[in-house]
């Protein structure tokens, strides 16, 4: 008999119910003979027909007395639909082709099991025989891609693509559903200059926002844009926000606000470093800056808590470096330039303060004896944490590109305490230059010749930082470094400073107290330093003196001051003990002799004593006072000749009296007043003298230059009253011949006192070689010449000595 039945492929048909029905059906058809003869079981397993011998719950009789099997016949072909049910039954099946039902296009005809039908192709469903239609797969399932990807429906099938912004985690175009392919974020803000040039790329699901820089403004005026819309950034020039505190502030406080939910140290970093990675501006240096001093204090105790191991240490501190790196590195050094200068040095400051505490704190975290180095482009780190154990076989040091660094600690016969020790290196290879006082500091090394003196840094900057528990565990006896040079120098222009600034007020200014120079060649240069903080090689910039003219000039000031000593205590004994000449005039230049002899001997003395800072200070102090003095009695001396030309009646020992004090105290105070404001300028790195730093050699020249004016105008109103009596009084000619002499003694003695320090000025706004010599020669022989204009060339004085060395016996009866 021969069934006929319609198949369907369409997904979603069940194949149980089909098999069901096709069983019942051939199970009704089959001749009650093959029922008899085999029985189905309810697990589709069939039983043989037992033999007669054999009687349930009974053993079989033995082999040899059962008959002999019956010959095996082939099944009849009644059996073959019994067959086909079983291996329906068992989810088997047994296709063949058919070539006698005609089929649409998208079916296709098949024998299973025994039956020819018409089956639609995979994607269609119907008969297969008067219909078979496309299955719309994205419209009968909900989210058949998954999230972020679109559905295509397409003849007999469908494919996933992700949504734009996503792309597919297999790398594939497209895929179908529930293959493990998922659609994740596209970060469009990874690709460099994603937005242009002055903008800054924000990443969100599925796209990104661009929007301009501080100082920036969109060509169409929105706040944020993409780069296909046409819009670009341009410079805003009413804009001067990085002059603005209280726009400095706003940004500070957005971005915090962006980031302080992160709680993760390493996490925190990580987006400090993406927005700093791309190009900076003014605003964001300083924006970042302040976030990096902000957070440092709470990274070493953010990461402390997060485990007992020393990986999220050494994470925290890897991110650390990294993030620091986009702030030093030689391609910000533009940037900084945009700075004003002291701003520039004050963030660098407190970038390398922020850096420095951080690393110590994260390093103390360390819960076992390590040492960890981590390097980027242009800064490396290297910590080491150990106990007291372990204190005498670890000797803390860093080697970086040929410069070294140890430190020593103090000795001790014994380690009572049981405690820990982080000892933290760090190493910045470029900065150098970003504390040059001058604002063209992009200057190449190869013309720092050509310009202002400075003292420039000429060596990479290395910081030591120590931390104990408890403090007296480990404490510092002497560092010691050795600093390649950025370029070739002279040996004799360099020397070792630390950075010394207040971490309240993060300004700063090079020095050199604690430190020595152990040795320097033209490449390299080895210190010893007796404290902790940044180190650097500087070397004075600007045209140099070299070492032939520095020990000329040397001889000469030697030579000059002992020669102006001998003819200064001439001038003294000869105004002092000759009673003959005794005046008001001898008197004010008694005075003047007296403390430009004590000026002199100190110079000659104390001078080149800067190993100790206090006594170097005191003997800057020294000199700065009694060269005032000496001006101050050169003031006076053209008061005093005022007072005679207009003929003023004065008492002589009051007058005195007023001359001493003027003479004595007002340099005094200000001396004084100078010196409650900046002690710490009084004595150099290189002489004891007063420093330039922030104009405080002005305290000097200052009320010099006033003295020397005042005197100019004393000495023009006393000329011209001299020449217009002499002119029409001819009886009077004697006594203004004499307040004539007078005056150009006077004169004389202004011109040599004014000229001295006007060379002095000059070298001190530009130096070289030819302002050097002048200034010496000059300076180094005041004594000798003020001998000639008071004593030599004077009649009185003069003519009083002829008299005496006539008569040899008669100075001393």
């Amino acid at each position: 008999m021969e069934v006929r039945v319609a198949w369907s492929n369409r997904p979603g048909a069940g194949r149980d119910q089909q098999t069901q029905g096709l069983t019942h059906r051939l199970t009704q058809k089959r001749p009650e003979s093959v029922r008899r003869k085999r029985r189905v079981t309810g697990d589709g397993a069939g039983t043989l027909p037992r033999p007669p011998s054999y009687v349930p719950g009974t053993r079989p009789a033995h082999p040899a007395a059962l008959p002999p099997p019956p010959a095996p016949r082939p099944p009849p072909m009644k059996l073959l639909p019994l067959l086909v049910g079983f291996s329906t039954l068992l989810n088997c099946s047994y296709t063949q082709n058919c070539t006698k039902t005609p089929c649409l296009p998208n079916a296709k005809c098949e024998i299973r099991n025994g039956i020819e039908a018409c089956y639609c192709n995979m994607g269609f469903s119907g008969n297969g025989v008067t219909i078979c239609e496309d299955d719309n797969e994205c419209g009968n399932l909900t989210q058949s891609c998954g999230e972020n990807a679109n559905c295509t429906n397409t003849e007999g099938s469908y494919y996933c693509m992700c949504a734009p912004g996503f792309r597919s985690s297999s790398n594939q175009d497209r895929f179908i559903t529930n293959d493990g392919t998922l659609c994740i974020d596209i970060d469009e803000c990874s690709a460099p200059a994603a937005c242009g040039d002055h903008a800054v790329c924000e990443n969100v699901d599925g796209g990104y926002n661009c929007s301009c820089k501080e100082g920036y403004q969109t060509s169409t005026g929105k706040s944020q844009f993409t780069p296909n819309d046409g819009t670009y950034c341009q410079e805003n020039v009413s804009a001067d926000c990085h002059l603005d505190n209280a726009c400095i502030a706003a940004n500070i406080d957005k971005m915090l606000t962006k980031i302080r939910h992160i709680k993760e140290p390493v996490a925190l970093l990580q987006e400090v470093y993406r927005n700093s990675v791309k190009d900076l501006s003014p605003m964001d240096i300083i924006t970042y800056i302040e976030i990096l001093a902000e957070s440092s204090p709470l990274l070493g105790d953010m990461n402390s808590t997060n485990s007992t191991k020393d990986t999220p240490s050494n994470s925290t501190l890897t991110e650390f470096v990294k993030t620091v790196n986009n702030f030093v590195q030689k391609d910000t050094f533009i940037v900084w330039d945009k700075l004003p200068t002291n701003r520039r040095r004050t963030h660098l400051t407190k970038l390398m303060h922020a850096t420095e505490q951080a690393t110590l704190r994260i390093a103390q975290n360390f819960q076992k004896t390590t040492q960890f180095d981590t390097n980027s482009s242009d800064i490396a780190l290297k910590a080491f944490c150990f106990d007291s154990n372990h204190m005498k076989y670890i000797h803390p040091h860093m080697n970086v590109d040929g410069d070294y660094i140890k430190i020593f600690p103090k000795r001790k016969a014994a380690y009572d305490s049981y405690g820990n020790v982080a000892v933290t290196f760090l190493y910045y290879k470029s900065i150098g230059p970003l504390f040059s006082s001058s604002d063209n500091f992009l200057l190449e090394p190869q013309s720092y010749d050509n310009s202002e003196e400075e003292e420039r840094v000429v060596s990479s900057v290395i910081s030591v930082s120590i931390s104990s528990n408890p403090p007296t565990l480990y404490e510092l006896e002497k560092i010691t470094f050795t600093l390649s040079h950025i370029k070739t120098t002279d040996k004799y222009r360099s020397q070792c400073a630390f950075w010394n600034y207040s971490p309240d007020t993060m300004n700063g200014s090079w020095s050199s107290v604690g430190c020595e120079l152990t040795y320097s060649n033209e490449t390299h240069t080895s210190c010893r330093c007796n404290h902790l903080t940044h180190f650097a090689i500087l070397m004075s910039s600007g045209p140099s003196i070299g070492i032939k003219d520095y020990n000329i000039l040397t001889r000469i000031t030697q030579l000059g001051i002992i020669i102006s000593l001998i003819c200064l205590a001439i001038c003294i004994f000869t105004f002092w003990f000759f009673s003959e000449i005794q005046s008001t005039r001898t008197t004010i230049h008694k005075n003047l002799c007296c403390n430009l002899f004590l000026a002199e001997l100190v110079f000659l003395v104390g001078i080149n004593t800067n190993t100790n800072k206090l006594f170097c200070s005191i003997i800057a102090g020294l000199l700065h006072y009694f060269f005032l003095a000496a001006f101050a009695w050169m003031c006076i001396e053209g008061i005093h000749l005022y007072l005679i030309v207009v003929g003023v009646i004065y008492n002589k020992g009051f007058l005195h009296k007023n001359f001493y004090i003027f003479g004595y105290l007002s340099p005094a105070v200000v001396v004084g007043f100078s010196a409650s404001l900046g002690y710490r300028y009084y004595g150099t790195t290189k002489v004891c003298w007063l420093s330039t730093e922030n104009n405080f050699i002005w305290s000097f020249i200052g009320p010099a230059c006033l003295i020397i004016l005042v005197n100019l105008l004393a000495f023009g109103f006393i000329i011209y009253k001299v020449f217009r009596h002499t002119a029409g009084l001819k009886p009077e000619v004697s006594c203004y011949e004499n307040i004539r002499s007078c005056a150009r003694g006077a004169l004389a003695l202004l011109f040599l006192l004014g000229t001295t320090w006007i060379f002095g000025v000059l070298h001190v706004v530009h130096a070289s070689v030819v302002t050097a010599y002048l200034f010496t020669v000059s300076n180094a022989f005041q004594g000798m010449f003020i001998f000639l204009f008071l004593c030599v060339l004077s009649r009185k004085v003069s003519s009083f000595f002829y008299y005496n060395c006539s008569q040899p016996y008669s100075i001393f009866m």
